[in-house]
């Protein structure tokens, strides 16, 4: 079974304070853009629905409130899922291509990837964690997760680059994971020059 992993540019202050927002401008937006794709959502999880779980819409106008939320964890994920909905709203979604889809400790060796050029300071795998979630919101059981890299340690990691390039430090790595590390580069360079911006990332 594979996975995939989204990551969004956005102020995560910002973004975790759209959760109990109550703003409705926000859900109508969401609506008139994501509106097809939360039915689409709604058919594919509709024996879930069926069985208690609230839809794709309810999830949505529940986070945006605030709640409240169903005291079922079976139903977490479409919490989850409607906090992502608002990270692509809000946010920029930057290029996926080396973690969508992926497999097994994928995200492990990208993070190996990252260590050898001694980038230490942001992990891949931590957005599998699940600790990203604003407080309050219901954690899944399983998928989707979430994590967040702070304008901070994202700013941390380049210089750590910087240093590995100034320090002409150039370990072999396999083509597949340079590449990605790499990609995590350029992300980790869309935050600069953006003061309080990080990035959300979601592995479902």
């Amino acid at each position: 079974m594979s996975s995939s992993l989204h990551v969004f540019l956005l102020d995560p202050t910002a973004t975790r304070g759209l959760v109990g927002s109550g703003d409705e401008q926000l859900l109508q937006l969401v609506h008139d853009r994501y509106g097809d794709e939360l039915a689409a959502d709604d058919d594919y999880f509709s024996f879930e629905i069926e069985n208690g779980a609230p839809s794709s819409a309810e999830a949505l106008r529940a986070v945006v409130n605030g709640g409240p939320y169903s005291g079922d964890r079976e139903h977490a994920f479409q919490y989850v899922c409607a906090y992502q909905r608002l990270c692509w709203t809000t946010g920029r979604f930057l290029d996926n291509s080396s973690f969508s889809p992926f497999r097994g400790a994928w995200l492990d060796a990208v993070d190996e990837g990252l260590r050898a050029l001694r980038i230490t300071e942001v992990s891949v795998a931590e957005f599998g964690y699940d600790r990203g979630l604003p407080a309050g919101l219901p954690r899944s059981l399983e998928y989707p997760a979430c994590g967040e890299w702070t304008h901070e340690r994202c700013l941390a990691a380049l210089e750590q680059f910087e240093q590995t390039k100034r320090d002409d430090h150039a370990p072999p790595l396999e083509p597949d994971v340079a590449k990605a590390v790499f990609d995590v580069i350029a992300w980790l360079r869309q935050v600069e020059g953006r003061p309080g911006f990080g990035i959300i990332g979601f592995v479902g």
